[in-house]
């Protein structure tokens, strides 16, 4: 969801590139709470951090706790923020309760994009 809201409201200016500690795939719950807002992240997939990359990046988000703890050390020169939000594929409950999760955390990313980085 990072990927498409950043992708969507930064602009071709910047270059965005989404990836994690670990691949699970993309979870069809992200791809419903974006097509509900226009973002359509379908073709998206799940990547591991690359660290090379990394060390040539301004800036680094990390937004769960796993991932700023296990992401790889990067240069002094290398922005780095940390938005401690839920991991929305641990929600639980009805499906209903799962995508107000998905909306909630979609809304939050948004809004620190807009606010924080923007």
């Amino acid at each position: 969801m990072a990927e498409g809201l950043a992708r969507h409201l930064l602009g071709p200016e910047w270059h965005i590139a989404s990836a994690g500690v670990e691949t699970h795939g993309l979870n069809a719950k992200a791809v419903v709470v974006m097509n509900e807002v226009g973002i359509d992240i379908s073709h998206q997939y799940s990547k591991l951090i690359d660290v090379g990359y990394l060390n040539h990046c301004d800036l680094v988000v990390t937004l769960c706790g796993d991932a700023r703890d296990r992401c790889p050390i990067t240069p002094l020169s290398v922005k780095k923020l940390h938005w401690p939000l839920p991991d929305p594929a641990q929600a639980e409950g009805t499906e209903e309760e799962q995508l107000t999760v998905f909306r909630s955390v979609r809304d939050q990313i948004k809004w620190r994009i807009l606010t924080e980085i923007k």
